[in-house]
């Protein structure tokens, strides 16, 4: 891999790792300005958007970019230029279709929301923010295409400077439009909402503002490239989607997924609530779940799945040359790094769940009950990821489309049934039986296709499992020490006992890693370098 090849990388991985983290930051401020009740209007927006958005778009740019680069790398630039100038067109009529099919859509799903007059919202203020956020649809299309365009030349800085301008911008929108319709019109925070949720088409314009005046500087250099290819190749149309359509449709449902189980949620939650009779609280059950718990939770995942996502290459070049020594080696430390990395971090959150929803947003008993009840399910969202890269890794493309959607439809089977009996802790056990079977399955087929069996990984799980019960009775023990002092009852107390956990925590869990050779042994000779000064 070319060393310019591995710095564009490394650009594109930090941009998305600083896009998620402010995607997460800005909420402790947006909660603070619109309130506990209509922060879940925001969710009822962005649900169906994520998934419009998903299908307009999810893998559109890594599709562009391999088809872009195929060419390429024979010398041909004229048809990849052909492509972008046909898939402008195309995406520009993907996202005005998926515009016009949201907007009209809004008040048909509002009434998949709204299930009893008991509830906070009414069919208008749903139906109107998500229409609101529709018009976000119209750019990204287009924005996306070029991305993977760029890419397709081993641009990846115009993608990550533009994510990043992209979230910034965003952020700044929702947060001043919200902080201005309540501060200085005295409008409610409802209204409030619809400027928030607008700011996607905002945040929009200004990365593909972005993308143009990259597009501008590199212009010369693809237009000198340009002049030195051969004619355009003698690909139809037809055949150029065609082949498009394989690389999109995988990502699309992996990309979509975590969106779809939300959704099924949307539309069964609040029904489901009503007829146990708790549909006063219903939506602000509902935006705990979905939103407020959500995004902590997915913080384990981002991690850790960075870290072993990094290994997927390297298991397919293993797969492509029949190496099934170094496939057997990687697929160990896939799942040992993503398992080492989720599990402390899910714990913690268990622990902590009070001071972490205290921090956050504010002291509340039920949001942080569900968040540690919702916490263990990062585990699976973490596998998902990985098995189904793995198997796209290996072309087994179809197998990734039949147990996503058989966890899905698992999940819309269970959820009603679930919810009456355990409440909004129901739909968090049936999303986690849909990922479970997802999950499990994808690792079955892995361990078939490329005959996967390592009792190496076995013990070296119940050696993670026996460091992070260590931990954990250190933090419980620590928690408890603090707490003889007083529970948190402030955000800089929270924070405090927070911090002071974890660095016992990191501590003592990192301490035993080092010294039983576990931590050596997922993350290579510098590491064992390092420690071997320190006698570990």
């Amino acid at each position: 891999m070319s060393s310019n090849l591995v710095k564009g990388t490394a650009i594109l991985t930090i941009g998305l790792f600083l896009s998620k983290a402010l995607g997460l930051l800005y909420v402790i401020p947006f909660y603070a300005i619109v309130g506990n009740e209509s922060i879940v209007l925001y969710q009822y927006a962005y649900i169906p958007y994520n998934i419009a958005l998903s299908f307009a778009i999810s893998g559109a740019p890594l599709a562009f970019s391999k088809y872009t680069a195929k060419y390429n790398t024979l010398g041909d630039y004229a048809t990849g230029r052909s492509l972008m100038k046909s898939g402008m067109l195309v995406m520009a009529l993907t996202g005005i279709a998926s515009f016009l099919i949201l907007y009209f859509m809004a008040e048909p799903i509002a009434h998949m929301v709204r299930k009893d007059d008991d509830q906070i919202f009414t069919i208008e203020e749903i139906a109107s923010v998500i229409r609101w956020v529709s018009f976000a649809l119209i750019v990204v299309p287009v924005m996306s295409l070029v991305r993977g365009f760029l890419q397709g030349y081993q641009k990846f800085e115009p993608t990550s400077v533009s994510q990043l301008v992209e979230q910034i911008v965003r952020i700044l929108f929702v947060l001043a439009g919200a902080f201005f319709v309540v501060h200085f019109l005295h409008e409610s925070p409802r209204t409030a909402v619809n400027f928030a949720v607008f700011a996607a088409f905002i945040g929009a314009l200004a990365s593909l503002v972005v993308l143009y005046l990259y597009w501008k500087k590199y212009k010369p250099e693809f237009d000198h490239l340009l002049a030195k290819s051969p004619p355009a190749s003698k690909v139809s149309f037809r055949d150029m989607y065609k082949e498009l359509f394989t690389y999109i449709f995988p990502f699309i449902l992996v990309g979509v997924i975590n969106p779809l189980y939300q959704f099924v949620d949307m539309i069964t939650f609040n029904d489901a609530m009503r007829s146990i009779g708790l549909a006063k609280v219903t939506d602000i059950y509902f935006g705990m779940l979905n939103f407020l718990t959500h995004k902590i939770v997915m913080i384990p995942v981002m991690v850790a799945t960075g870290f072993s996502m990094a290994l997927i290459p390297v298991i397919t070049s293993y797969y492509a040359k029949r190496d099934q020594k170094g496939i057997v080696r990687s697929l160990d430390q896939t799942y040992q790094i993503m398992l080492f990395l989720t599990v402390p971090m899910v714990i913690g959150l268990i622990v902590l769940s009070n001071e972490f929803y205290q921090f956050l947003y504010e002291k509340d008993d039920m949001g942080a009950a569900i968040l540690a009840y919702y916490a263990p399910v990062a585990i699976l969202f973490g596998l998902y990821t990985v098995t189904a890269s793995i198997l796209q890794g290996i072309d087994r493309h179809k197998w990734i489309v039949f147990t996503s959607l058989l966890g899905l439809l698992l999940k819309l089977a269970l959820n009603i049934p679930l919810i009456k009996l355990f409440e909004t802790n129901g739909a968090i056990l049936a999303t986690a039986f849909g990922y479970t079977v997802a999950v499990g399955t994808n690792i079955a087929i892995i361990s078939k296709t490329l005959e996967y069996r390592s009792k190496m990984v076995t013990r070296r799980l119940i050696l993670i499992g026996i460091l992070n019960a260590v931990m954990l009775a250190a933090v419980l023990l620590t928690l408890k020490l603090l707490n003889l002092f007083g529970v948190a009852d402030s955000k800089i107390q929270a924070l405090f006992y927070i911090f002071v956990c974890a660095v016992v925590g990191a501590g003592v869990y990192g301490y035993l890693s080092l010294k039983v050779g576990l931590a050596q042994k997922l993350f290579g000779n510098r590491l064992k370098r390092l420690t071997s000064k320190f006698g570990l």
